[in-house]
């Protein structure tokens, strides 16, 4: 069950490959994400130092008042991938025009998990020929649906 997805990446990016990872996280922002509160879509990962970290994802505290007077939204976020996954993602984020972006949180047991893609930036006419199929799907299904 995704508890927050990235709405935009669908748009925006071509998708070549996911991978799962674990994700460090504070209690108030492990309520926030169960909650279903929190943005990603400006969110991005790289990989530094043999380490992969979650960047610009807006997860406030789950109460604001009982924060730590610290406590940042959009703190770098570490995510806990295996060395070959590391390795993979390394690899794939260094070729050109490829990128690290998270797809969604979701729950595993009681873990907070994130689903990462490989993707590829779109073009503006990518971008168009998207929402141009999209709409004929919808006029599609309205006409199924109103001939029944």
């Amino acid at each position: 069950m995704s508890l927050i997805v990235n709405k935009k990446y669908g748009l925006k990016y071509e998708i070549i490959e996911k991978i799962s990872a674990g994700i460090e996280l504070l209690g108030t922002e492990v309520k926030t994400i169960k909650a279903g509160h929190g943005v990603i879509d400006a969110a991005y990962i790289i990989i530094r130092g043999g380490e992969a970290y979650l960047i610009n994802a807006d997860i406030r505290a789950h109460q604001p008042k009982n924060a730590e007077k610290d406590f940042e939204p959009t703190r770098t976020r570490k995510l806990l991938l295996t060395k070959k996954e590391l390795d993979h993602l390394a690899g794939a984020s260094s070729q050109r025009g490829l990128t690290l972006i998270p797809i969604s949180f979701y729950t595993k047991g009681k873990k907070i998990k994130v689903d990462i893609a490989i993707a590829r930036g779109k073009k503006k006419f990518d971008k168009r020929e998207t929402i141009k199929k999209r709409e004929v799907n919808k006029n599609i299904e309205r006409i199924i649906k109103e001939g029944r």
